[in-house]
């Protein structure tokens, strides 16, 4: 066979195959940016969580962290550029324009792409709530960068590439992911994944004003109005203090009332387990592990869950797992920090009445202090 003929030989697959050098184009790409979700007028917490992580990441390269603030002009913006630097930036980016004032798409993407293209991140940062992930998305495909949604843990290689860890296959295995050749290196993270920082006094520090350089009438959606849900009655389990959850041990759907009755006397939310919420025994609001939310409470009680990955890296941050099971060797044990091996729908209810016996009315909203 000729030379000519001969198969090209297949480069090396993984990471080994990739370039680890990067274009000169993308050389003085530098910084650490964290995007500072504003919504009529309040700060999603994912965003000062994000600052907490953005500031260990900044710290390892040796550079700035920076906080993104996009808004409306007036004091509510200004509240959340001041709070930036409270929660451990160096410098904020802040665009002010009216058409700012509702989260759109096309006015967000132009003033984080504009941002970008100025001023030139390496990293990246968006919570991976409705609207941050409907802006990174946006945001990457207009960079032509590459975007790692629903990190669990970040952090910066030897090279100084960003090491985004996520669950894949269905929460089975935890998988590195990098983008070596392009920039900025994006992700998102969901709330609770990350512990929130300590908040300091500090001063307002440099800011950065840029200008939108988009007309309402360049924008194809409008608003027409604003319906609130804070009325839909929904869990808030990502931010819950106690909760309580049940899994497929309760063997019967009747059997989650002990759940609730317990998170009832100890003032706790309740939750469940993924294979529930697929049998409709909760509805997905209540479901709790990497496809649900994510919790950081002081007090988690597991009941009857098996503890499977994708449930575990949606409660390890929580303070203290108390896990309830039948089986000596559910995964839940190998991560909770006390064991009770029994039965949950007899343990349930005399631990309620203990509760409710021990804990006047006044007295159960200090169980989690």
């Amino acid at each position: 066979m000729s030379s000519a003929n001969r198969e090209a030989p297949r480069p090396a697959s993984g990471r080994a195959g990739t370039k680890k050098e990067l274009p000169d184009h993308f050389k003085d790409y530098r910084h650490v940016w964290v995007f500072i979700e504003l919504e009529r007028g309040q700060v999603h917490p994912v965003s000062f969580e994000l600052l907490g992580e953005g500031r260990k990441l900044a710290d390892k390269l040796g550079v700035a962290l920076a906080g993104i603030v996009l808004g409306p002009p007036g004091e509510t913006t200004q509240s959340a550029v001041a709070e930036a630097f409270a929660y451990g930036a160096d410098l904020v980016y802040n665009v002010e324009a009216p058409l700012l004032a509702d989260y759109r798409n096309e006015p967000f993407t132009k003033a984080m792409t504009d941002l970008v293209d100025a001023h030139k991140p390496e990293i990246l940062l968006l919570g991976a709530t409705t609207l941050g992930r409907d802006l990174a998305g946006s945001v990457a495909t207009t960079l032509k960068t590459g975007l790692t949604a629903d990190c669990t843990e970040l952090d910066v290689d030897m090279d100084g590439s960003l090491a985004a860890t996520r669950p894949t296959f269905g929460g089975s295995l935890l998988c590195t992911i990098y983008t070596l050749n392009y920039r900025p290196q994006m992700a998102t993270v969901r709330p609770r994944v990350m512990p929130m920082p300590r908040r300091m006094d500090r001063p307002v520090g440099r800011v950065i004003r840029h200008q939108l350089s988009v007309a309402e009438d360049d924008i194809v959606t409008k608003v027409l109005g604003f319906l609130p849900d804070s009325q839909s009655g929904k869990a808030n389990l990502a931010y819950a203090d106690v909760v309580v959850a049940g899994g497929l041990g309760l063997g019967a759907a009747e059997n989650l009332q002990l759940v609730k009755d317990l998170a009832r006397a100890i003032g706790a939310e309740h939750g469940c387990s993924r294979p529930l919420v697929q049998k409709g025994w909760l509805s997905a609001d209540r479901q709790i592990g990497q496809t649900g939310k994510t919790i950081r409470p002081k007090l988690y009680i597991a009941a009857g869950i098996s503890g499977a990955i994708q449930h575990r890296v949606g409660v390890e941050g929580a303070d203290l797992i108390v896990a309830i099971n039948t089986d000596p060797k559910a995964p839940i044990f190998d991560f909770a920090h006390l064991g009770i091996i029994t039965d949950a729908i007899r343990f349930l209810p005399a631990l309620t009445e203990a509760f409710t016996r021990r804990l006047s009315p006044h007295s159960r909203d200090k169980l989690a202090s």
